[in-house]
């Protein structure tokens, strides 16, 4: 299979979209990157740490300046991006402006405080939530503050109760 264009993962922290663009990187002998782990790479940092030093404006910032880099790379076919990144700075609009296959990995509010309770020390946006059930709300006031922006995908992948492997195999028949 020819894949001509760049494909974007996007998606709730915690939806896996990682995992996913890793499989497709092996699937389609493809290189992907994770634009996160890119950033902590530029930056010499963690993202934990960029936010705690630097904030969350200027974590944007430079996440829309790498995301531009890579959506221009030649090397990188598939980039999964943070959960937050289609919704500021016109990140969204980049990238589908650049003819790119967008895949939304959704997730329902309770497989992704499943995922995420556990480890939330690694993540800053939810790192100071007590209780599951306040994950759960949080969780659920950002679905549907982001929802508009995730629904610009070509394509709406729902991964609960699915395994990797059975996500990876439906992106993939949708490239078809």
């Amino acid at each position: 299979m020819i894949i001509n264009k760049k494909i974007v993962l996007l998606g709730y922290m915690g939806s896996g979209k990682s995992t996913i663009a890793k499989l497709l990187s092996k699937k389609l002998d493809l290189m992907n990157v994770d634009l996160d782990n890119y950033i902590e790479k530029k930056e010499n940092k963690s993202i934990g740490n960029i936010f705690k030093i630097s904030g969350e404006l200027y974590f944007r910032r430079i996440e829309n300046k790498y995301l531009k880099d890579l959506l221009d790379s030649d090397n990188y076919k598939i980039i999964s991006i943070g959960g937050g990144t289609p919704c500021y700075s016109d990140n969204i609009e980049l990238i589908t402006e650049r003819k790119c296959i967008i895949f939304y990995l959704r997730a329902n509010v309770d497989t992704l405080a499943d995922r995420l309770f556990s480890e939330k020390d690694k993540r800053p946006l939810i790192s100071r939530i007590k209780f599951k059930k306040d994950l759960k709300t949080f969780i659920s006031k950002h679905l549907f503050e982001r929802n508009h922006f995730y629904l610009k995908s070509n394509f709406v992948i729902d991964v609960d109760k699915k395994t990797e492997n059975e996500i990876s195999n439906e992106c993939i028949n949708l490239l078809s």
